[in-house]
């Protein structure tokens, strides 16, 4: 398979285009900043670099052409403002969503976030007037994310992790609709989207995760 990731540069993207590159795979890292092309070739990635808040639809479908599937795991940012939080955790991966309907690919895996559709509709505005609203900006953005997705006619998983771990990867997770709050090293998640796509499991599936005691394959197996 030939997977794109949004969001390239970001730490599970980092892991999972290792993991998709280990496995035989073409992973092609969708960046922003040219100055991360080194960063991604070392984990053996192709780099693309686009601006996700900038171009074009139609564009966007050019440039993946050749794709067989595609991952939003980009974020704006633990001290990006209000406005980036939907431009980039939300608009950005409708734009993907669009490009990826337009140039025929139907597999697409996003990385969300636990407890998105909870957001605080009173304090989940623009402009944000503390960084506790930023946070309640942020879910509202991963949660109109989600919702989109779900419409639409692809084949998509929505993994929704809890509290993300810089520890090693455990292998073994705790997957539900909802599950208890709880946290996840980042090798996991990027292990579960590799298991997802390869293993073409869990689609049409919103789920949220933690650490846990069920092998990830099984995990999602379940799921499906």
């Amino acid at each position: 398979m030939k997977i794109a990731i949004a969001g390239g540069h970001g730490q599970i993207a980092l892991l999972l285009a290792r993991l998709i590159t280990d496995a035989g795979h073409d992973a092609v890292a969708i960046i922003r900043n040219p100055a991360h092309v080194t960063d991604v070739e070392q984990q053996g990635a192709t780099a693309l670099v686009v601006d996700l808040e900038q171009v074009d639809d139609d564009e966007l479908a050019l440039r993946l052409r050749g794709v067989d599937a595609v991952v939003f795991a980009a974020g704006a940012g633990p001290n990006s403002g209000a406005d980036r939080k939907e431009s980039v955790d939300r608009d950005a991966a409708i734009a993907l969503a669009d490009a990826a309907e337009r140039i025929g690919i139907q597999r697409y895996v996003m990385v969300s976030a636990m407890g998105a559709d909870a957001y605080d509709r009173e304090r989940a505005v623009v402009p944000a007037r503390t960084e506790a609203d930023v946070f309640q900006v942020y879910l509202r953005a991963k949660s109109e994310a989600d919702a989109n997705i779900r419409m639409r006619n692809l084949a998509w998983t929505i993994i929704r992790p809890g509290a993300l771990l810089d520890t090693p990867p455990q292998g073994t997770v705790h997957v539900g609709r909802t599950v208890p709050r709880g946290s996840i090293p980042r090798a996991d998640v990027a292990a579960l989207v590799l298991h997802a796509l390869l293993d073409d499991t869990a689609v049409g599936v919103q789920f949220e995760v933690t650490s846990g005691n069920t092998p990830i394959p099984a995990a999602l197996h379940a799921l499906s």
